[in-house]
């Protein structure tokens, strides 16, 4: 090659420059990355994977409540495919929620299927949590009370009755599990007023299958004595069980469904697990339930 062909002398300068800028990038870059090549700070996911969503069921010996369940995820996965999801159990059914904690790493959100306060949320859930702490992870809050258990309890009323949800002049009793925690009244009642608006006034009255608080049978001689009869019993359950069964045999009229993988059951798990990303403290040290 002649002299004339050949190019001109590097900018040495200009070269050595960008090198170096390449050079510091890299460095901080790197300096966001252990050996292992996760991120700094604890077992974070990475940015573009969405911490799992970790479904808490109750448990059931009835067959057709993890079925439920697992119908339920289905449709939270068909909103949101890009979410992991996992189903863990505090009693009966496997897996259990520490089997499930267990065998997770990086970022998880804990989304209770239950309906409203209680020892599970306040005692279990976050108990289970903190004996993870290879996890980064915050607690939703229970589902209840919220418009969208109304509407989905409306639904099912709505399929169980033969003509419109219930019949002029009839009351509803909001068949629940019953717990000896005050605030699990005040959650039932809560959305027992729900329910009554989304009916257009129908008078709508708690009744417990267990712990304090007036039972089904009582509930429903409280709404005949107000001349509200016949009665609709609203199964407040998320999965079929021992008392949705128990609650719906005292029925003397329409007894409903559990709210079950009714659409607005999705939408409301997905809507708690967003907002425990946004508001729910992490779970370390202490586990503490989001709002």
């Amino acid at each position: 090659m002649t002299a004339s062909n050949h190019p001109g002398p590097f900018d040495f300068d200009s070269t050595a420059q960008l090198v170096t800028q390449i050079t510091a990038q890299l460095t901080t870059q790197l300096s966001h990355l252990g050996l292992s090549g996760a991120r700094r700070g604890g077992h974070h996911a990475p940015r573009d994977r969405p911490p799992t969503l970790v479904a808490v069921a109750h448990g059931s010996r009835d067959p057709a409540a993890p079925r439920t369940v697992t119908a339920l995820m289905g449709h939270v996965r068909a909103l949101r495919p890009d979410v992991p999801v996992r189903i863990g159990h505090i009693e009966l059914n496997q897996p259990l929620l520490a089997d499930t904690l267990a065998a997770l790493r990086g970022e998880a959100v804990v989304v209770p299927l239950l309906l409203g306060r209680g020892y599970h949320i306040k005692q279990d859930i976050p108990s289970a949590v903190a004996a993870a702490p290879h996890l980064t992870a915050r607690i939703a809050a229970p589902l209840g009370p919220h418009p969208l258990l109304a509407e989905a309890l409306h639904a099912r009323l709505a399929e169980a009755g033969r003509r419109g949800v219930v019949p002029p002049g009839a009351g509803v009793v909001l068949a629940a599990a019953g717990s000896r925690d005050p605030d699990a009244a005040v959650d039932a009642a809560r959305t027992a007023a729900l329910l009554s608006a989304r009916l257009g006034g129908v008078p709508v009255l708690p009744g417990y299958a267990s712990g304090s608080g007036p039972t089904v049978p009582e509930a429903i001689r409280a709404l005949a004595a107000l001349g509200r009869e016949p009665t609709a019993v609203a199964s407040y359950f998320a999965a079929p069980g021992r008392f949705a069964t128990q609650c719906a045999g005292a029925a003397p009229g329409i007894a409903a469904a559990p709210l079950g993988a009714h659409p607005a059951m999705a939408r409301l798990v997905l809507h708690r697990y967003e907002q425990a990303l946004t508001s729910a403290p992490l779970s370390h040290p202490a586990a503490t339930v989001g709002v």
